[in-house]
């Protein structure tokens, strides 16, 4: 699995011009994608980095600052686009192999106690944010 996490101070998504999952006050977003080998245990491990990585202000985890996070589903994080000028796609998982596996890192998140916000899998989505720092990890478990 692979995600990159935005520190934001603000952050809103929407399908339809009708926000679906949103943030209001200074967290995280996570971007997650999914390969075709990923299982349960990289969601576990990728919900433990969001929620403890410390780049909050002050040093700060999700999990220390009670902050919360939105998570957005993002098969473009496994494009290959290292010959021609097309993307491909090949090493993100279908759709009914990756739904499951984002919806067990919001269930791991939020059995940690985290407050979590998500997209909705599969939507044209539109996604707002303020990133605040600007501060922008990219993590592979």
């Amino acid at each position: 699995m692979r995600a990159v996490l935005q520190r934001v101070t603000r952050a809103a998504v929407r399908v339809g011009g009708q926000v679906v999952g949103e943030v209001t006050r200074p967290g995280l977003v996570a971007l997650v994608g999914v390969t075709h080998d990923d299982g349960a245990e990289q969601a576990e491990r990728l919900a433990r980095k969001i929620a403890e990585l410390r780049i909050l202000r002050g040093e700060a985890s999700v999990a220390d600052a009670a902050a919360p996070v939105l998570v957005v589903s993002q098969f473009t994080l496994y494009a290959d686009v290292r010959k021609g000028r097309r993307p491909t796609w090949n090493a993100a998982a279908p759709g009914p192999v990756a739904e499951p596996l984002v919806d067990a890192v919001v269930s791991a998140l939020r059995e940690r106690g985290v407050e979590v916000a998500t997209g909705r899998f599969g939507a044209d989505m539109a996604l707002e944010l303020v990133n605040d720092g600007p501060v922008t990890v990219l993590v592979d478990v």
